[in-house]
């Protein structure tokens, strides 16, 4: 069997590295400062985290792996914040130098494309900064986290709902009227699915409650 041909979600990945790049400059030390969605973390230690994946190679994640116990959470927390003490202005160059690389962990590369869209919203929406990730990465963000179990817990989330995005051509589970729905901006589902309650922006549907429920239990 021939081995699957990633290239069109690497360009995906370095577009939206690239646009991540191009946020973080423009924001000002009290921005980066700020609050991220990923709970306990700021703008800067998600950005690091950003960059820790980015840079990650199978080597590296087994070894850190075994110096943090095999705690995977513990290991993306510990290597986060320590990468967060270098400079912004590093953090950033650094993001760029991703742009063309295809290095990952032991993980599907359509896992890099979830880590840049999801994080990258973590960042943005708590600043206001409009973000415009391309269509192609968003749906096939929600293709994949919808699928998926450890570490996001998306599909447990979503077990039994019926996902609509309205401004994509994407839905997931049971038809229309065969289950409770959720439907909204596709950007604001991927947030919610991945348990951000800041991703109920838009959202709408008889089974919103069932799914807020379950993120707020996760949380």
């Amino acid at each position: 069997m021939a081995a699957k041909d990633d290239t069109n979600t690497w360009n995906l990945i370095h577009v939206e590295r690239a646009a991540m790049a191009d946020t973080l400059a423009a924001l000002t030390p009290e921005q980066w400062a700020q609050s991220s969605l990923c709970g306990g973390w700021s703008v800067r230690i998600t950005a690091a985290h950003i960059l820790a994946g980015a840079e990650q190679t199978l080597g590296h994640f087994f070894a850190r792996m075994a110096a943090n116990g095999f705690r995977f959470n513990t290991m993306m927390d510990r290597d986060a914040r320590r990468l967060a003490t270098i400079p912004p202005g590093e953090i950033i160059e650094r993001i760029r130098a991703t742009t063309a690389t295809t290095n990952h962990p032991p993980a599907p590369v359509m896992a890099m494309l979830g880590e840049i869209v999801v994080h990258g919203e973590d960042i943005r929406r708590p600043l206001g900064v409009a973000s415009e990730p391309s269509p192609a990465a968003v749906a096939a963000c929600l293709e994949m986290l919808s699928g998926t179990g450890f570490p996001v817990g998306a599909k447990r989330r979503i077990d039994g709902l019926h996902l609509l995005a309205t401004d994509l051509d994407w839905s997931h589970g049971a038809g229309a009227g065969a289950g409770a729905e959720v439907r909204g901006p596709a950007l604001s589902l991927l947030m919610a699915m991945t348990g951000r309650p800041a991703g109920w922006d838009g959202l709408e549907g008889n089974g919103l409650a069932t799914l807020s429920g379950r993120v707020a239990s996760t949380s």
